[in-house]
């Protein structure tokens, strides 16, 4: 019997979201619904098991941990790419590491979800009417105002969709992007400068990398005007945090709508849980019932191939 443990299932919905039976004839589960940071308290979790699935980033792979568990020979990631695991390491160590599809909706949708409740301050009227109160300050109009997208792939384009629904006026930059592949989308490309001097809502679409980390920095962050709003569904550390939140605190810029930060789960005594201007969510833009089903369904599908010898989708380094 080979020993797979299941880790980070927060909800714990992950035998719930798929069909696990086939294994249970050649494989004990463990399901672990905590979260270790401590790289000890995680290897010691982490021997006795032959194989470990995670959600996402969660838990990081780095080749200093995959040396520690020696028993380990497959590795289950939700997702088509997982920058959080040392890809190279697990090949040098005989470790297969697979992936898996993944629906597209969910960042798009969570971003509206943000940009809204952060356009009419839906957090503070919930808590006004709940404490009693009534209406307590004005929202801003989206229609007519201007929609800045870093990165206009295909969650980017999917923001953009929703947004000219909204009479929006739609602008775009990335490193790549071109004139005629904006249009096509309804979106007019723009420089950087222009596209952070000029939108009132800036929301990042960009993969993490080496050169998009802190794409967004001091510098940028003090081109944007003092009533904007940054929205951030992709990567925290696209962001430089310590000068988003130095921006936050001079208000030079109006808020911050995110989902994803530096250190996940966001430490309890992090800025972003108390600032006033920080809308935070905790990490939940792939966080729907249909998302899980498909990751943990190809999961398993991946750990029967793996058992079987059979071919995997495995995620490239």
């Amino acid at each position: 019997m080979k020993k797979i443990a299941i880790l980070d299932d927060f909800q714990r919905v992950a035998l719930q979201s798929a069909d696990w039976s086939p294994l249970a004839t050649r494989a004990e589960l463990t399901v672990f619904s905590d979260h270790l940071d401590d790289q000890d308290a995680l290897a010691a979790r982490l021997a006795p098991f032959d194989a470990v699935c995670l959600m996402r980033e969660r838990t990081p792979l780095r080749a200093e941990l995959l040396e520690r568990l020696p028993r380990l020979k497959f590795i289950g990631s939700n997702g088509a790419r997982n920058l959080s695991i040392d890809v190279p390491a697990a090949q040098r160590l005989g470790i297969q590491v697979s992936a898996t599809s993944g629906k597209g909706n969910g960042a798009p949708e969570l971003t509206w979800a943000l940009l809204l409740a952060a356009a009419r301050q839906l957090p503070a009227e919930q808590a006004s009417l709940r404490a009693g109160g009534w209406q307590t300050g004005l929202g801003v109009d989206l229609e007519g105002s201007t929609l800045g997208l870093l990165g206009l792939g295909q969650i980017g384009a999917r923001v953009a969709r929703v947004a000219l629904a909204f009479g929006m006026n739609v602008i775009a930059w990335s490193p790549h992007l071109t004139e005629e592949a904006a249009a096509a989308h309804g979106v007019t490309r723009v420089d950087k400068t222009t596209l952070l001097r000029t939108s009132d809502w800036l929301s990042l679409h960009l993969v993490l990398s080496e050169r998009s980390r802190h794409i967004i920095g001091p510098a940028e962050l003090e081109l944007m005007k003092p009533a904007a709003w940054l929205i951030n569904t992709s990567r925290g550390p696209l962001v430089d945090e310590a000068a988003l939140i130095e921006a936050l605190n001079r208000r030079s810029i109006a808020g911050a709508a995110l989902d994803v930060f530096d250190q996940e789960p966001l430490p309890t005594g992090h800025p972003f849980r108390r600032m006033d201007n920080v809308l935070a969510t905790p990490h939940i833009g792939f966080v729907t019932r249909e998302t899980y089903r498909g990751f943990y369904g190809e999961t398993v599908e991946n750990l029967l191939a793996w058992l079987d010898g059979a071919p995997i989708r495995l995620m490239s380094g």
